[in-house]
């Protein structure tokens, strides 16, 4: 999949920020600990966070000098992302239709508690082609995984 985000490797650009106040938001607590490890290593001072109201609380902070996104992150937006970052007068690809689907489906999901009869009248689908939606994206693991309570009918 296309991507219009820089990816850094560990070790990209950790010298030169050296010092700084990291926020590293990420899908769970073990993946917050790979990005913020090398980051720590290098002198910077990071918190972690996963839990949406945290992290609004965490971006607020007049104290942070980076904020560091897994891209991984279940509902992450990265035409949202890329938006925010690029200089308003550049072209910015829109996401594929299948990204935005797997965002909007995840997100009603987890509006719904994981109930699939709600969210599929929300979405106004049959609840089988819902089930089938969450299939072919594998939202059902991320369920279990903690991202969204997927599994529940």
């Amino acid at each position: 999949m296309p991507c219009c985000l820089p990816t850094f490797q560990p070790g990209d650009m950790l010298s030169p920020m050296g010092g700084k106040q990291i926020l590293v938001v990420a899908r769970d607590d073990a993946r917050a600990a790979e990005i913020a490890e090398p980051l720590r290593a290098a002198g910077h001072q990071v918190a972690t966070e996963t839990g949406p109201e945290s992290v609004a609380t965490g971006i607020h902070s007049s104290e942070l000098d980076v904020i560091a996104i897994d891209l991984g992150l279940a509902g992450a937006d990265r035409s949202a992302l890329a938006r925010a970052l690029v200089p308003p007068e550049a072209e910015v690809p829109p996401d594929p239709l299948e990204d935005v689907e797997r965002r909007h489906i995840l997100a009603t999901l987890t509006y719904t508690g994981g109930n699939k009869r709600r969210a599929a009248q929300l979405l106004g689908i049959a609840r089988s082609t819902l089930i089938q939606k969450v299939r072919k994206y594998d939202l059902m693991a991320q369920g279990r995984a903690g991202d969204a309570p997927a599994t529940a009918d």
